[in-house]
């Protein structure tokens, strides 16, 4: 029969990873509480960074119905549960691990689908949700500018050609 606080610990995980977009596991040996402070605040407002013991992590996420992640659990772990952008998190962790080698980003799970550490790297060098948001808006603005001016061309377009054919049957009255 599991401990109570055994049984409690794997609940809450379970939940965390049940209500998070995405979770990165990452490898945090040799780093000090002081950088690992630093890398709570890099993750952004909409993550939480945890130390978690293996054996109850892997059976939490297994609970939450993620199994993908199983071989991830080796080493001393710890785990960034990520409810917001997952963009911004992925850069805070790719860079982080930039300037602090001892960090090593195992691997993850975005919306249930598992993630190497190579495409967690990837998910990091994409735009923010705000500017490619800002971007689509932009290229359907220019779509209906470009709509617009269509819709203008055609009937000043009439109206010259009607103009000129005026103009040349008006010639050709005058010369009979």
């Amino acid at each position: 029969m599991a401990r109570p606080d055994k049984a409690a610990a794997v609940a809450e995980l379970a939940e965390q990873f049940r209500s998070s977009n995405a979770a990165v596991l990452t490898e945090y040996r040799g780093l000090t509480v002081a950088q690992l402070k630093t890398l709570r605040r890099s993750l952004g407002e909409n993550a939480q960074y945890a130390v978690v013991k293996n054996t109850l992590t892997k059976i939490a996420a297994n609970e939450a119905g993620i199994t993908s992640l199983d071989d991830h659990f080796a080493g001393p772990t710890a785990v960034a549960f990520i409810t917001g952008d997952p963009v911004e998190s992925a850069k805070g962790l790719r860079d982080f691990a930039k300037d602090n080698p001892n960090l090593i980003i195992k691997g993850g799970v975005l919306d249930g689908k598992a993630l190497s550490a190579d495409e967690i790297k990837k998910l990091a060098d994409l735009e923010s949700r705000e500017v490619l948001l800002a971007k689509l808006a932009g290229a359907f603005k220019g779509k209906q500018t470009q709509t617009a001016q269509l819709f203008q061309a055609l009937p000043s377009k009439f109206v010259r050609t009607a103009e000129a054919l005026r103009a040349k049957q008006a010639e050709q009255g005058g010369a009979e």
